[in-house]
């Protein structure tokens, strides 16, 4: 988890604006960097790194020598970044996995690019030669970017809506903040004022269809038919790959484990594979519940069955409700469910930083979301038609902390 920031167009004092951007200053502890853009003195990028891979030269914006025009300031996992690279035979500068990034816009532009990136991502790309910008979202909307953009064509970009809010602008008291859509990118050019205007906003995968990334994928090859058998070995080759893409990291990973079947097929398969890997640590699995609680017992039973190293978080409800504040402040939102879900998940998540050296975590967070897995979606009192669908190329999650 990192933390983007980008200006274009401010009329006020840049020095006084990137103090905006330290209000997400916990989304990258181990460095941030400012950077004004060359040539247009009221543009600039901020970046709160944590370092996930190549720790020596991944800080941002990303430039490279090749192409000295194009800034590149991203948060997410671009997964097959190493089978583009060899696919296309690129020249990397470094062993970051945006990088590719760059390399596929010069090749393709920025709507080839993008539909070929299997991954998790926000972005936001500079190219001071066409004198475009460009914005873009992964299909799910993992990994989180708002905007704020006004009449006369100033622009604000962030990971998080806090970064955005006190921002000042000459033309209006407050800016108008909002989530930049899942599935889309957003073309603006560059006007020489350094203030932008928008071109076109394109929404470039649905969720149901095939990506054109996959044309690339070294996945082993799919069974046809509906059979039982055929369908369980079809997902069992998906799962196993969408765990395995995911561990392309210099960190230590860990695993959330509730005992229940998403996170325990989850931390089963992602042991299996650390030790193909053959990583020279023991995977930490990590639960959290209140005394008594039944996930703190199937959890514990999962993780003796498959030999992690594992961790139990006890809390109490006053230390629930003295977490609300902080938990609500970091989503950005009061919904009701996401609240209640996320008290734990900060807990825990809290934990693992503090008493370990943790960074990746996978957990089996999305599937119930994506394939409607929760009680309230079987009945749903509006009784509509639920257009359900199996996700196959994102059977697993990860965040880091």
């Amino acid at each position: 988890m990192c933390g983007i920031w980008a200006l274009f167009g401010s009329d006020d004092c840049l020095s006084v604006q990137c103090l905006s951007a330290m209000k997400i200053a916990h989304r990258g502890p181990d460095a941030f960097r400012f950077e004004n853009v060359n040539g247009y003195t009221n543009c600039c990028f901020g970046f709160h790194r944590l370092a996930v891979v190549d720790p020596l030269f991944g800080m941002q914006p990303i430039r490279v020598k090749k192409y000295p025009y194009l800034w590149l300031c991203y948060n997410g996992e671009i997964y097959n970044y190493k089978k583009m690279q060899r696919h296309f035979e690129f020249e990397y500068q470094t062993n970051v996995d945006g990088e590719i990034i760059l390399h596929l816009y010069d090749k393709g532009g920025i709507e080839q690019t993008i539909c070929m990136l299997d991954g998790v991502f926000a972005f936001v790309l500079l190219d001071t030669a066409n004198k475009k910008v460009f914005l873009g979202r992964d299909t799910y909307g993992v990994r989180p970017l708002f905007k704020a953009m006004t009449e006369d064509g100033f622009l604000a970009v962030c990971s998080e809506a806090k970064g955005l809010v006190t921002l000042k602008h000459s033309t209006t008291p407050f800016l108008k903040v909002e989530p930049f859509l899942p599935g889309h990118y957003e073309v603006l050019d560059l006007k020489p004022n350094g203030k932008v205007a928008s071109v076109e906003m394109v929404k470039y995968h649905h969720c149901r269809d095939e990506p054109l990334h996959a044309l690339y994928d070294n996945v082993d090859k799919l069974f046809p038919g509906f059979e039982i058998e055929t369908v369980k070995n079809n997902l069992r080759i998906l799962f196993n790959n969408a765990v395995k893409k995911r561990l392309m990291t210099d960190r230590r990973i860990g695993c959330l484990l509730s005992g229940g079947l998403d996170s325990s097929l989850v931390a089963a398969t992602l042991l299996k594979q650390l030790k193909e890997a053959q990583v020279q640590y023991t995977l930490q699995t990590f639960a959290i519940g209140m005394e008594d609680s039944p996930d703190l017992l199937a959890a514990r039973k999962v993780a003796n069955h498959i030999g992690s190293e594992h961790y139990e978080v006890l809390f109490n409800s006053e230390e629930g409700i003295q977490a609300l504040d902080e938990v609500i402040f970091s989503l950005e939102t009061y919904d009701i469910t996401t609240v209640r879900a996320s008290v734990g998940m900060y807990l825990i998540s809290k934990y693992i930083r503090k008493n370990t050296d943790n960074v990746v975590i996978f957990s089996g967070e999305g599937s119930d979301e994506l394939t409607q897995g929760y009680i309230y979606f079987h009945k749903d009192w509006r009784g509509r038609k639920k257009n359900c669908f199996v996700c196959q190329k994102q059977n697993s999650w990860c965040f880091c902390l």
